[in-house]
């Protein structure tokens, strides 16, 4: 039985599946604990994508520069991402 492949990483839904898990799981490390989930979420997220692109021999420049972008969009939906932008337009309502 397979839980995941890295194919399935290299989905959004195996990624975004993968970065949830992984995010909830360490982000009480002591170390990770001093950055913005939404930063550190964005690291797990590049770091499954572009492995899941190595391990499946499909990783080139071109694709690891799409997973930068790629990332972000994973990064978001994994901290439900209408709340992640709504707190940033608060935050910049405060200021003006």
């Amino acid at each position: 039985m397979e839980f995941t492949t890295w194919s399935i990483l290299g989905t959004y839904a195996g990624s975004l599946a993968m970065v949830l898990i992984i995010t909830q799981i360490t982000k009480s490390v002591a170390i990770i604990q001093k950055m913005p989930t939404q930063i550190w979420s964005y690291i797990v997220a590049l770091a499954v994508l572009l492995l899941a692109e190595g391990f499946t021999g499909s990783l080139s420049m071109e694709s690891a520069a799409l997973c930068l972008f790629n990332a972000a969009i994973v990064a978001l939906g994994a901290n439900g991402g209408y709340e992640a932008i709504a707190r940033v337009s608060e935050g910049k309502k405060k200021e003006n």
